[in-house]
Order: C-alpha cells, then structure tokens, then sequence
C-alpha cells in the first residue's frame, strides 16, 4: 500500500534553497560593525538573513547543491563562508582606523586610562576610541552605507554564484590585504594633526620644566595634555567629519572591489 503524498518535497527543496543562502548572509552580517554588534541580538541577524535570503531566491536564478550532506555541498558552504567574511572584514577593517587613531590621541593626552564598553565586541576600549566609532557610525549610517553594503551583498550572488570559485588567484586576498595597510595609513591621517598639537605642548611642558624646575611637571603635562587635545579635537572637528565622510565612501569602494574585481 502506497502512503499519501504530502507534497513536501517542493519545500524542502525551498527550505533548503533558504538555509544555504543564509550562510553568506548570515556569515557577512556576524562580522560586520553594525549588524555584528553585541547589542544586536542574535533572534534580529536570523531574521534579516532570512528576510534577505528570500529575496535572493526571488530575484537571483541561484542554483544550490542538491545533495545535502556531498563534500562537494561542504566545500560550496565554506566558499559561502568565506565571501560573506570578505565582505563583513572589509567593514571591520575599516572601524578599526578611528579606534587605532583615538588610542595614539588618547595616550598623548593622557587619557589611556578613560576606558569604556565597547557595544561591537563587549570588550574594554578606550573612551574617546568609542567617541570616533559613534561619529562613523553615524556618519556611515547617514550616507546610506549600510544600504549600498547589503546591495552589495545581494549582488554577490549574480557575481559568485554558489561553488564559484571565489580566491580565484589570490589577487582578491592581496586586496583585502592592501585595504588593511590602507586602514592604518587613514588612522594616521585622522591623528596627525592632533597628534602635532600634543606634541607642540609637550614641547612647551618640557621647557618650562627646565627653565623653572620647581614647577612640577606632572602637575603641569597632564592637564596642559588634556586641554591641549581637548581644543585641537574641537579645532579639527570639520577635518575629522571629512575623514570620516571619506572613510565611509572607502569602506564600500572596498567591499565592491572584493565583489567586482
């Protein structure tokens, strides 16, 4: 006797069309800034990746490895993996400048030791560090970043179906590698010019401490230090806002170099 047909062999074709769309997606999302934070919960990531794994099988002709347990479906899932960590590390690479400029701001001032949680990793930074991130955040926010950033996502898709062959010859590697050295050239760029004022009044501290020794000079560096770089941070603001406008335009010419180059 033949048992009934439920019909469920559609869906679960569907069901599982779904959860492989939602490992790039879900893989991008966990790493980038924003989405990845630890204020986010992990019940909000699920839906957003679902939400937008629907609409890649709407409006993407993306065909999934029917087996679901072949090796060759393993090594498609560690290729979706691996373009969604691209993706999300280029954002991240990104957030790091300001954090890595405000620890040099912060040391010169004196201020090391104001530190605070940071709400992405849940681990201790520095207070002014969490200052430059709310300012890019915001301002990565205002521009419509995150909107070009997920576009981006979606279109990876047309670009690297799954199974494609993502590495390729290792030049999209070098260029993740090469976004790295350019964070570390941005957050020297942030910091010069503060950096230059502390250094001005350090020159000035260390002067007046030689040509009048009594005057103690951590009594006189540390608050000449804190004022010094408090003014010099409200005198480059517009500066800064500038970095931070151009910043965000790199971190998506970056993620869309990963996706288009």
């Amino acid at each position: 006797m033949t048992g009934p047909v439920l019909g469920l062999g559609q869906l679960e074709a569907e069901l599982w069309t779904l959860m492989f769309l939602m490992t790039r997606v879900g893989t991008a999302l966990l790493v980038a800034p924003i989405f990845g934070a630890r204020t986010i919960p992990v019940q909000v990531r699920i839906i957003i990746a679902g939400a937008m794994g629907v609409f890649i099988m709407l409006w993407t002709p993306v065909q999934v490895p029917g087996d679901v347990f072949s090796f060759a479906t393993i090594i498609a899932l560690l290729g979706e993996v691996v373009i969604g960590l691209s993706l999300g590390f280029v954002l991240q690479l990104s957030f790091a400048a300001p954090v890595i400029a405000a620890e040099q701001i912060a040391g010169g001032m004196g201020m090391a030791i104001a530190t605070a949680i940071d709400p992405n990793t849940g681990m201790q930074s520095g207070a002014l560090g969490q200052y430059f991130t709310i300012i890019l955040t915001l301002t990565f926010l205002a521009i419509g970043g995150h909107l070009l950033w997920l576009r981006l996502v979606i279109e990876s898709y047309l670009i690297f179906p799954p199974g494609t062959n993502w590495l390729g010859d290792g030049k999209r590697a070098y260029a993740v590698a090469g976004f790295a050295a350019e964070m570390f050239a941005t957050a020297v760029a942030i910091a010069l010019p503060i950096m230059l004022v502390l250094f001005l009044v350090q020159v000035v501290t260390g002067v007046l401490s030689r040509s009048a020794p009594s005057l103690n000079l951590f009594a006189l560096g540390l608050p000449a230090g804190v004022l010094g770089g408090l003014a010099a941070l409200i005198a480059a603001a517009p500066f800064t806002s500038e970095q931070f406008v151009t910043l965000s335009e790199t971190m998506i010419t970056h993620a869309g170099d990963v996706v288009r180059s």
